[in-house]
């Protein structure tokens, strides 16, 4: 199957189980309290393909981008859904339910997205255990990057990163992330001696997203270094480098990183070299040709084999609650950043292509791994901002219906004028959003591809 059919293919997959998970939730409360469910539908706008079972229409859409459940009696979001059946009875009514009934159909679309952002990667932990966490220690510093220009040393151990005491690897990484080429205070401990230094996290640009690196390997205790994946027809296929093996040494030198492999290859272009390697428990001794790809690459993938920790369902859980509280904490500061001017919108938010592009690197990378935890990141922030009290997204029917209640206990109501008038606003609003970030990814599409190609040293070779 080529690279773009499993790109699409994983693209679907994602962006599909998140929307049908989300209206599963809406779909099965309502469900158990009998509400009529008239439309379960992927996508919005007109009818493309479907089936009808009992009272409702099981359906796809022409706009891939949401979806939603209608439910008899509920015409608020009509502009979106069309009108609604008219010889509904009045006990599988939706409108005319207890408020509290009404306010847990909403919840349970985001709720049922966090908890697969949660469910993820706890059965991930399950099966195969827990990551092993690094130390805030640099293990090995990559010549010339942003490490080596601070002035950081393997050794040293970071006390604090970002004005944050303590960190541990995972906050370092994010925060540098999200901060290219801006200047971070660090202080380290060296040799039991406190320095002040100055980090720039290296800015790479990838399908028009900027990250910051910090171009050093925490320690996580020495891990082997393995090939992931060798290109057919390269120079490293010639030389007979296979998927798995462990590099010992390259160059007579041995090997601690993934970079410093990377960086090797780099700085002996053109040149043969001479690798052992590890396979099936036998050192096997290589040297590769002269010849390389495009921007001096042998045409491997490789990287360091992290180790993973047995797992409780205790430990499991407060892992997959960890890994998503760090995905909320990183998007809450870029959002932030959007807003105090030190992150363009443009660079923020993503829509389809967006999307498409990040699944489609995520499942080259990572594989099923790679799927997965992109259905969870999707879910999640799927779930987050579904919450938000803007009319059309669920958070904003349960802010409308705690303002009811609010006004029903001094004998007040909304007229459906006042109501339609609201939804007409955050029907604008979504429509906007969503204009905005499709013209925002073919934006950043078009200036990807239109931009000069830049000089191969510009860009870890392999």
């Amino acid at each position: 199957m080529s690279y773009y059919l499993i790109s699409a293919a994983a693209f679907i997959f994602i962006l599909g189980s998140a929307v049908v998970l989300h209206e599963f939730g809406h779909f099965i409360v309502a469900k158990l309290f009998r509400i009529r469910v008239e439309t379960f539908s992927v996508g919005f706008g007109p009818r493309i393909i479907g089936k009808k079972w009992g009272h409702t229409d099981y359906r796809v859409s022409a706009i891939p981008l949401g979806g939603y459940v209608k439910l008899g009696g509920d015409e608020s979001n009509a502009p979106l859904e069309g009108a609604g059946a008219s010889d509904i009875p009045p006990e599988e009514m939706f409108n005319l339910r207890p408020r509290w009934q009404r306010i847990l159909v909403a919840l349970a679309g985001p709720v049922m997205n966090i908890i697969t952002a949660l469910a993820i990667p706890f059965t991930g932990a399950m099966l195969y255990g827990v990551p092993a966490t690094p130390s805030a220690t640099v293990y090995y510093v990559t010549k010339g990057g942003a490490a080596d220009v601070a002035g950081l040393k393997p050794g040293d151990r970071i006390v604090s990163f970002n004005g944050t005491e303590n960190p541990n690897w995972d906050s370092i990484s994010g925060d540098a992330l999200l901060s290219p080429g801006q200047p971070l205070p660090v202080i380290v401990d060296r040799n039991g001696e406190r320095l002040s230094l100055v980090v720039k996290p290296t800015s790479r640009t990838e399908n028009g997203e900027s990250a910051g690196f910090l171009d050093f390997i925490p320690d996580y205790g020495g891990l082997p270094v393995v090939i992931g994946d060798v290109s057919p027809g390269s120079p490293a296929a010639e030389a007979g480098l296979q998927i798995n093996d462990r590099v010992l040494t390259i160059g007579g030198e041995s090997v601690k990183s993934a970079a410093q492999v990377t960086e090797f290859i780099h700085d002996h272009d053109a040149q043969p070299i001479q690798i052992t390697v590890q396979r099936n428990a036998t050192n096997v001794q290589i040297t590769t040709s002269t010849r390389r790809l495009a921007g001096g690459k042998l045409g491997i993938n490789i990287g360091e084999q992290y180790p993973l920790h047995s797992a409780g369902a205790g430990s499991a859980l407060g892992y997959a609650y960890q890994q998503n509280m760090q995905i909320l904490r990183l998007t809450g500061k870029a959002l932030g950043q959007v807003f105090t001017g030190q992150r363009s919108v443009r660079n923020t938010l993503s829509g389809p292509i967006g999307i498409y592009q990040a699944a489609s690197k995520s499942v080259e990378r990572l594989g099923w791994d790679g799927v997965f935890g992109m259905l969870g990141f999707l879910s999640l922030n799927l779930g987050i901002f579904n919450l938000l009290p803007i009319p059309v997204l669920d958070g904003g029917a349960i802010f409308l219906l705690l303002i009811e209640g609010l006004l029903a206990v001094i004998g007040l109501s909304l007229s459906a004028t006042v109501r339609d008038r609201i939804q007409q606003v955050g029907f604008v609003m979504v429509l906007l959003l969503m204009v905005f970030v499709i013209t925002n990814d073919v934006l950043k599409q078009f200036n990807r591809t239109s931009e000069p190609e830049k000089p191969a040293a510009t860009a870890p070779a392999k």
